[in-house]
């Protein structure tokens, strides 16, 4: 059968009644998972998995994929509206969607936000359809070397987030690298920086860190400035004369080569296992911020940010699909309860799955795109609903966050330790913001920093503390030398625009 033959089967397979009615359910429990702070696409699958043991296997696979991009999609409304990223997915959509918020252009931000999270997810979806199996057999060559060197490149973008103090963001990167080395070492099973207490063995998790960071930050910061002279804080928004989606064509259209490239960025490094949409929509949100002509105007409110990250973090999904369903190799924490459901409804992942149950295959595809229309529709519609929860007192809204947040971290390992670790992380944010130090290396180094460890450490085990065979892997040759030219780059920055602005003066005297 051709794949066009395939793709028709995979619709013909998941638009039933039954079909239906679990992609409505699955997305909109989604999304709500996604933008409550602490819940996340991994607790939503864990959720309802039990819910599928009955199921048959293709209607069992559409649930959990519409929990997945709605969540997925949902952690934009709580970065948007209250700068908390609802999943690590969402982090850089902070950036620029709460400053929009803040200018009270909070509709225009959730529409752009949801529009090119739907883009997003479509793209990857098609390209998954068409060279899953051919992505695969190239990601299948990557080992720790290249890992390593993804993980370098990856890091040496904290020279460019750094909001022209590089000493600030390296400082940033490292504290939040430490910080991931606390718990058992993944390598030889030890417990480092634990200082003899059993909770910290299995580390801080992701999201606790997340919610502290952000979340229990801007509380603490709220509570600062409410002790202040009274003013207006933030533009109240405003959905008089929002039409669509809150903005143009012109915006739409000139956001066409950003909206591509994240794309690329998202499907790319979901391809890679152990990445992730935590790492892209930073990654893909840097790429933009230093493709931009005036890329001092990020973080200010600018489009181009949102449309990176969220493009970026949702083009992540169908990118992680691909070692799933071609190699039976996770990505992250999702795509593992995901591997898990596989397995048990009798399906085993690998190039035999798209022969012998193509059925089920491009059922799930088909699922992902009905999805993602849903999820446009669901999140258009309630795009009023959002912006009213900004008319809601800060008083009241900002406990009731902070006892989610609370909640959320105690659910994530089922302890204190976690709700303790947001607290300690909540305390750094709010440090960060008083002393201008930029939160987004910290991140990149928390995630970042374990891959390239890991991979550094087996890659020196592997070749009996040789470092030449990490220089012979031409892909690893290829990312250690853009990371090297970046950080050359960022290094003579401050000499460049010495010279630019002498030359500059000079062409004014005459």
């Amino acid at each position: 059968m051709s794949t066009l033959q395939l793709i028709g089967g995979g619709f013909g397979t998941v638009l039933t009644p039954t079909g239906i009615f679990l992609m409505f359910i699955g997305v909109a429990v989604g999304i709500v998972f996604g933008a409550l702070p602490g819940l996340s696409a991994t607790m939503a699958i864990a959720l309802f998995l039990p819910v599928t043991y009955a199921m048959a296997s293709t209607d069992a696979m559409t649930l959990l994929m519409a929990l997945f991009i709605g969540a997925i999609s949902g952690g934009l409304i709580s970065a948007i509206l209250l700068h908390i990223p609802g999943t690590p997915s969402s982090v850089a959509t902070c950036f620029d969607g709460h400053p929009l918020v803040k200018k009270g252009q909070a509709a225009k931000a959730l529409g752009v936000g949801v529009v090119f999270s739907f883009i997003g997810t479509v793209f990857s979806t098609v390209l998954l359809m068409f060279i899953a199996p051919e992505i695969a057999k190239v990601a299948l060559n990557f080992g720790q070397y290249e890992f390593f060197s993804i993980a370098i490149f990856s890091l040496t973008m904290i020279a460019t987030l750094s909001s022209g103090n590089v000493v600030k963001g390296v400082m940033s990167g490292v504290i939040g690298f430490m910080f991931s080395t606390v718990g058992t070492d993944a390598i030889e099973g030890v417990p480092r920086f634990t200082f003899e207490m059993a909770s910290l063995k299995g580390g801080f998790d992701m999201l606790a860190v997340m919610i502290g960071l952000f979340a229990v930050g801007e509380i603490i910061s709220a509570a600062q400035e409410s002790r202040q002279p009274a003013g207006e804080l933030m533009a109240q928004p405003s959905m008089k004369g929002i039409k669509g989606f809150g903005f143009t064509m012109k915006e739409f259209w000139g956001q066409m080569v950003n909206c591509i490239r994240s794309g690329i960025i998202g499907m790319g490094i979901g391809i890679l296992p152990g990445i992730g949409g935590g790492t892209s929509n930073v990654l893909a949100y840097t790429v933009a911020k230093n493709s931009d002509k005036h890329p001092e105007e990020f973080g200010t409110g600018r489009i181009d940010g949102l449309v990176a990250s969220e493009t970026a973090n949702n083009a992540t999904i169908g990118g992680a699909m691909v070692p799933l369903l071609t190699l039976g190799i996770p990505g992250d924490t999702t795509t593992a309860m995901l591997l898990g459901a596989l397995t048990l409804h009798g399906l085993t992942p690998g190039p035999l799955l798209f022969q012998n149950q193509a059925e089920v295959v491009y059922g799930i595809f088909a699922a992902m795109l009905i999805c993602s229309v849903i999820m446009l529709f669901m999140e258009f519609f309630g795009l009023r609903i959002f912006v009213k929860l900004l008319t809601i007192p800060k008083y009241i809204l900002l406990p009731c966050i902070f006892v989610l947040c609370g909640i959320g971290a105690y659910a994530l390992k089922n302890n204190m330790t976690q709700v303790y670790a947001c607290l300690i992380f909540g305390a750094l944010g709010f440090g960060f913001k008083k002393f201008d130090i930029p939160s987004t290396p910290f991140i990149l180094g928390f995630i970042l920093g374990p891959l390239a460890e890991s991979n550094y450490r087996r890659g020196m085990i592997r070749t009996k503390g040789s470092f030449l065979p990490f220089l012979q892997s031409p892909i690893a040759i290829v990312f250690l030398a853009i990371a090297a030219i970046v950080l050359v780059m960022a290094a003579t920055k401050p000499m460049r625009a010495k010279a630019k602005a002498k030359k500059a003066a000079a062409k004014a005297a005459d």
